[in-house]
């Protein structure tokens, strides 16, 4: 009969504890070091599991991305794009991850653009590039936009201070940034 051991008993001190054995070098499958296993052929498009895009909106979720509902003014839609932006990079996603993570932080009015978007395509090809083209397409408000393209144009210091000044420029410049082509021409 088996004797089951005491509760209190020691395990044996580890120079008495027997080697593992290695596997048999005919037994060991023949990869050789540091080789890459490709996971899908070139070219086609895997799409991941939901378990990841669960870790994924956890991931965007506990980094604080603000929410979009859409503000008529260009400068508070850039802000939240920007934002959402720094957060992407920082997770180091790929471009469709990015998109289907900005996504989460669209709601309301966006939320249902985003849902016509895409009943026309199939967002899950789509770069984040696309996405912003997109948004700021729709987003960016035509006609405040024109305003803001005037008031930059037309931008003095006045009564503000220089980092007012210079805040200002740099807030519109954003919004029209074919009118100023580079840094050299920002500074003249």
């Amino acid at each position: 009969m088996n004797q089951r051991p005491q509760v209190n008993e020691v395990p044996p001190p580890v120079h008495q504890v027997p080697p593992v054995v290695p596997l048999m070098p005919e037994v060991q499958p023949e990869i050789p070091q540091n080789a890459e296993v490709p996971l899908a052929p070139a070219g086609m498009q895997v799409n991941p599991p939901l378990v990841r895009e669960d870790l994924l909106y956890e991931r965007f979720r506990r980094m604080k991305a603000p929410e979009f509902e859409g503000p008529s003014d260009p400068i508070v839609a850039d802000d939240r794009l920007i934002d959402i932006q720094v957060i992407l990079d920082f997770m180091r996603l790929t471009e469709q991850e990015k998109v289907l993570c900005a996504s989460f932080a669209l709601k309301k009015d966006v939320r249902h653009w985003w849902m016509t978007v895409q009943r026309r395509r199939d967002a899950t090809t789509m770069s984040w590039q696309d996405f912003v083209t997109k948004f700021r397409t729709m987003y960016y408000n035509r006609e405040v936009l024109a305003v803001q393209q005037d008031e930059f144009t037309n931008l003095k210091q006045g009564s503000m201070t220089v980092m007012e000044a210079v805040k200002k420029f740099e807030q519109l410049a954003r919004l029209c940034p074919e009118l100023v082509p580079n840094e050299i021409e920002k500074v003249k």
